[in-house]
């Protein structure tokens, strides 16, 4: 299993930089870019000048808002700039979101995206190997490539593709096309366990794939703190963020699961009329403790162990987050692990 971290843009592009080094410098394995308010792709530019080893990737870089040109052309520059460390995460976002929130239409996103990655296949081929572009799609065609707007090949040109998301469609996709999938953060073991991988599990058979041709990456909250007053803080702020998710239609999946609809339920009414600081009281300790990881900072790694052994391929810490103490805690069970 490998340890990785994940974090939200902050605007400050070298403060970034300097939270990949430390993750780096820590023994993290890969550190992973949202994007929710700020372009995931940009702190990268500079952590991929400023890191060695680490792998760098984007979360879930937002498909549907960019042309798979537009995609290609920025997956390739990072590839080149990291010599090869780059992973490409995209999502869909929810139907809201893409048509209220960015102004795209929404149709057939499982089509659309098989394309999309189609696309970015064929778009990198002509850019390493001259070869004409010649992509036909009921959502995406690409006929046209200068040698002005060709950037030329790769030394390592092979950029893995990561999907986001946590329904059977897009883990189906997933297995059969890509690297790997990021689940969203409010999951459970039995939701990785008996939906999230027979549905990659399906992909990949179709595909005539093996298991480990995807990876399954998961983004944990961890409820944690050097002493009472800061993992109270750590508490609320983690309830604050599975009540956001669990308002999600995309996360109803997980809610009905385990019996919490009529939790979803308030929670999105209390979403639509904008009670944000009002929803995390809706969360009970019963799915704070299914969802999050409750530990001390040096017990935090034993028990995300534990519940993630066999079932994930990588697990995402919230590293920013997190206060020195808790920091060094971790970093010193990395090394030891």
């Amino acid at each position: 299993m490998n340890i990785d971290i994940s974090f939200f843009p902050s605007g400050d592009l070298r403060a970034d930089a300097e939270l990949v080094a430390s993750a780096e410098q820590a023994g993290f394995r890969a550190a992973w870019s949202a994007e929710t308010a700020r372009n995931p792709f940009l702190p990268l530019t500079i952590a991929a000048s400023t890191s060695q080893s680490i792998l760098l990737g984007t979360q879930s870089a937002i498909a549907f808002s960019r042309s798979p040109m537009v995609t290609a052309q920025i997956a390739w520059d990072m590839a080149r700039q990291s010599h090869g460390r780059f992973a490409l995460g995209l999502g869909t976002q929810a139907r809201a979101h893409t048509e209220a929130g960015v102004g795209e239409i929404w149709t057939d996103p499982i089509g659309r995206m098989r394309e999309y990655i189609e696309s970015l296949r064929a778009i990198w081929d002509t850019f390493q190997h001259n070869a004409r572009l010649r992509y036909r799609g009921t959502h995406y065609q690409f006929r046209l490539m200068s040698p002005f707007f060709n950037p030329g090949p790769n030394a390592k040109p092979d950029i893995p593709i990561f999907l986001a998301g946590m329904n059977p469609d897009m883990g189906r996709l997933a297995g059969e096309t890509c690297a790997g999938l990021h689940t969203p953060g409010i999951h459970t073991a039995a939701y990785l366990r008996e939906v999230v991988w027979p549905a990659v599990e399906a992909g990949l058979a179709a595909a005539g794939r093996a298991r480990g041709d995807c990876a399954l990456t998961v983004p944990v909250f961890v409820v944690t703190g050097a002493d009472a007053e800061a993992r109270r803080r750590s508490e609320a702020q983690i309830r604050s963020r599975i009540a956001v998710y669990a308002s999600m239609p995309g996360c109803r999946r997980v809610m009905a699961l385990h019996g919490w609809d009529d939790i979803a339920d308030k929670l999105s009414i209390m979403a639509r009329a904008g009670q944000w600081s009002e929803m995390a009281a809706l969360i009970p300790d019963e799915l704070l403790r299914e969802v999050a990881i409750m530990a001390a900072p040096d017990e935090a790694l034993p028990q995300i162990k534990q519940r993630y052994a066999g079932l994930v391929n990588r697990v995402c810490l919230e590293w920013g987050d997190m206060d020195a103490p808790t920091r060094s805690a971790i970093a010193s069970g990395l090394h030891q692990a």
